[in-house]
């Protein structure tokens, strides 16, 4: 056996031990009674499972390439030696691919990567132009999340003058939200004749996209009725009667840290409070999330969506058909498809380019 196989099993066995510590600890009424205690180590049980797995497949696959060998080394007849030969060439090519997946579960991951999203879409420069464009990426991430099977709540917008959004928020929830689309944070920036434009030139707008991961009801306690300051006031824009003349629509501030969030989109006054609720939860969660994005700013230099969120990140150009993403150098020539929400190719290659800093990183 390679002393590198030698060296990710031991790493692997090492935390076999921990894993059945936590599947035992779950099952424990004394922690499924301590909710905090139980959410925590459920999420750890889910990571040591995956290294578990990877673990078996390893294992077998190690296995294949010994039994192999001895056949070979034997005396079988011609057809057991080929058939051993073709499992041979097939578990050593495996076998890359497994070790290569086995360093990125045992590098600690962003630890929110799990989580739900909520995203934040402002236009920012270029005025009436720069809201449709807000809306023009809203329609495409919404696109993307049915793709990919996950459920968009708006909960709050405000309308531009002309069409699009000047503000839009949304929460997403599915599988590894965060994980995927926390690569859209940064400045989109837009290339086109807008439509207000009679001399047919190429005007450059931009918008804004914040991805946050959603704070668990764990993650930060807020106490309602100290910190807490709730205005109700009627719901605007598109929603019928019962949404414009009802104060159904809740605005929450913080008093310590004056953060304001609000929710419109239900006709529910509680479901708008508990919506308000999770966003504002979110955004304190993010005041010390921040603090772990800097951290590894300087390690990660191209990945803009873990650090400053004001720089730009991608260009839209509509005369061209282009999109180019500034932090890798990856640009296509299919915007069409990429504002009707086919960014998948992109994200994966954002994702292998993080992947190999991150191996870089522990490898230090």
């Amino acid at each position: 056996m390679k002393p590198e196989n030698n060296t990710i099993l031991s790493r692997l066995n090492s935390l076999t031990g921990r894993f059945e510590e936590v599947s035992t600890l779950i099952t424990d009424p004394a922690v499924i009674a301590d909710r905090k205690r139980f959410f925590r180590l459920s999420r750890e049980n889910k990571d040591l499972e995956s290294l578990k797995n990877a673990r078996y497949a390893y294992l077998r696959t190690l296995r294949g390439v010994e039994e192999a060998q001895v056949i070979l080394s034997g005396e079988a007849d011609a057809d057991m030696r080929e058939i051993a030969r073709e499992e041979l060439d097939a578990c050593r090519a495996q076998l890359p691919g497994l070790e290569e997946n086995i360093k990125l579960l045992l590098v600690p991951a962003d630890p929110q990567d799990g989580k739900n999203a909520i995203v934040e879409i402002r236009g920012g420069t270029g005025g009436d132009e720069a809201a449709i464009f807000a809306g023009d990426l809203f329609k495409m991430y919404l696109k993307y999340c049915e793709s990919k099977g996950w459920k968009v709540q708006v909960t709050h917008y405000s309308e531009g003058v002309i069409g699009g959004y000047k503000e839009i928020v949304f929460s997403v929830t599915g599988e590894g939200v965060y994980g995927i689309l926390k690569y859209e944070s940064g400045v989109h920036r837009v290339q086109r004749v807008p439509q207000t434009e009679t001399q047919g030139r190429v005007h450059t707008s931009a918008a804004t996209v914040a991805v946050l991961p959603e704070a668990d009801e764990f993650d930060v306690e807020i106490n309602e009725k100290r910190d807490l300051r709730r205005d109700e006031f009627c719901s605007s824009g598109a929603g019928g009667q019962s949404v414009n003349t009802t104060y159904s629509a809740i605005r929450l501030t913080h008093l310590p840290t004056g953060i304001v969030v609000q929710c419109q989109d239900e006709r529910s006054k509680l479901k708008n409070y508990d919506k308000a609720l999770a966003e504002l939860r979110t955004r304190l969660y993010n005041l010390e999330y921040q603090k772990y994005l800097d951290g590894i700013a300087s390690k990660r230099k191209t990945m803009v969506s873990t650090g400053d969120r004001s720089a730009k990140i991608r260009t839209y150009n509509y005369p061209q058909g282009r999109i180019t993403d500034h932090r890798i150098n990856y640009t296509v020539y299919n915007l069409s498809a990429f504002m009707d929400g086919n960014i998948q190719d992109c994200i994966d290659h954002l994702i292998v380019a993080e992947n190999t800093e991150r191996l870089k990183e522990s490898e230090l």
